[in-house]
């Protein structure tokens, strides 16, 4: 696959080419792209809250939070596809 320039703002861009080529939108890529460069890849995953499975959400919980992530769509959408929105996002 032909190698993208990601733009300044990506501090990893060996881990951020990987990501794509992963299937991983390009915002989402360079957030974890930059968060390992800040810290180490091993240390990335294990960051984080320990927030709830979205499966416990309500539906205006789900869609609020995608309308704050700005998913298209979401107004039509049931809750497992505002789970798997949120999930890919």
């Amino acid at each position: 696959m032909p190698e993208r320039d990601p733009g300044p703002s990506v501090k990893d861009k060996e881990l951020y080419e990987k990501l794509r080529d992963e299937g991983n939108s390009k915002e989402k890529s360079a957030r974890i792209a930059n968060a390992a460069a800040a810290s180490s890849r091993s240390e990335v995953g294990s960051k984080g809250g320990q927030s709830g499975s979205y499966d416990d959400w309500t539906v205006d919980d789900l869609r609020h939070r995608a309308a704050e992530l700005e998913i298209e769509g979401r107004s039509s959408m049931t809750k497992d596809e505002l789970i798997d929105a949120l999930r890919s996002h």
